[in-house]
């Protein structure tokens, strides 16, 4: 079997953030024997568009950018092209890739992640084509499969993105404290976490809009030291007011730790309230300080918590799973078991 993977970010060399999550999907796709080829935008000119604050970020920094798009999906559409010519499937990650998947006449996986979806709120008769037509479309919560379905598509599954389980888990720092880790911007819940923790020990790593009134961040960090941040706290604050999946929140609880996380989106796939950590209404200032003060205050309760977390993550979310689901999703487009 053959798949071209077309995606909008995609590493270009070792460390670099972009587009992580995909790359290492596909490294464990080759693992299993299948040929896989890449097409990013590390492989065609894309005027600037790509990588930096990502597409629809670049778009909005720099509005004239919107003047070279057309000659960028032209040369992703040449790039997939010849990647697809001999593909059996093309899996394509977003949507805007999900419309260059249709141009290669092929059978096509879309999957989605989040911020695609929020535009295709927006123009939903550019996006309903591309999900309709989709042999399947891959979502990584329910409420995205959900979103995705009101926006015609058909064949959903809902395959998170994988997790690494550490061997062992350390204990935490002496005094404890709260992690928070990610963009600082308002959909995250980042000004609610301050507010909320006025006082509170906690440390922040991640860098973004909301960046000077959040002085205390350390600025986004390299993924083997975000890692150790996990092992270091004692609770890990996710308390978005939106998010497609939520990959901290994941790795935290690989981690064994509790996270205190807003009730939505995709955290609601990941923290079962009270038994693997704590869910708080997004904009709940004073309810997201209570969690953060009991789980601070009961060290018993963040023990039980945390290792709930990292068994549901094992059961749920390994790459392992994660594999062999996206695996079933090619041999269906195909006809094969």
């Amino acid at each position: 079997m053959k798949v071209a993977v077309l995606t909008t970010s995609y590493p270009r060399f070792a460390g670099d953030a972009a587009g992580r999550f995909v790359a290492d999907a596909v490294e464990r796709i080759r693992v299993r024997g299948v040929d896989v080829e890449v097409v990013s935008p590390a492989d065609f000119e894309h005027h600037g568009i790509a990588y930096g604050a990502g597409v629809v970020g670049n778009l909005r920094r720099r509005p004239l950018l919107a003047l070279y798009l057309p000659a960028m999906q032209r040369n992703f559409r040449r790039a997939a092209r010849r990647a697809s010519a001999d593909a059996d499937v093309v899996h394509a990650h977003w949507l805007p890739a999900g419309a260059i998947a249709l141009s290669t006449g092929k059978p096509f996986v879309v999957q989605v992640w989040g911020t695609d979806l929020e535009l295709a709120r927006r123009l939903p008769l550019l996006a309903r084509p591309i999900l309709r037509r989709a042999a399947a479309v891959i979502a990584p919560s329910s409420a995205l499969a959900a979103e995705a379905e009101r926006l015609g598509a058909r064949e959903l599954r809902v395959i998170p993105s994988g997790v690494d389980l550490p061997e062992r888990v350390p204990e935490p720092d002496e005094p404890p404290h709260v992690l928070y880790a990610g963009r600082l911007s308002r959909e995250k819940g980042i000004l609610d976490l301050v507010a909320a923790a006025d006082g509170l020990p906690l440390v922040v790593a991640g860098d973004g809009p909301l960046r000077e009134q959040v002085p205390q961040a350390l600025g986004m960090l390299p993924h083997d030291e975000l890692l150790h941040r996990y092992a270091r706290a004692a609770v890990v604050a996710c308390p978005s007011h939106r998010e497609g999946f939520g990959v901290v929140c994941a790795e935290a609880m690989a981690h064994g730790r509790p996270v205190v996380a807003g009730a939505v989106g995709g955290l609601l796939d990941l923290v079962v309230d009270g038994e693997t950590g704590v869910l708080v209404e997004p904009g709940d200032v004073a309810g997201l300080r209570s969690a953060l003060e009991r789980l601070l205050a009961d060290r018993a309760l963040r023990v039980r918590l945390g290792s709930a977390a990292r068994e549901r993550v094992r059961e749920h979310f390994s790459w392992e799973r994660v594999t062999d689901e996206t695996l079933a999703v090619y041999r269906f487009i195909l006809g094969t078991k």
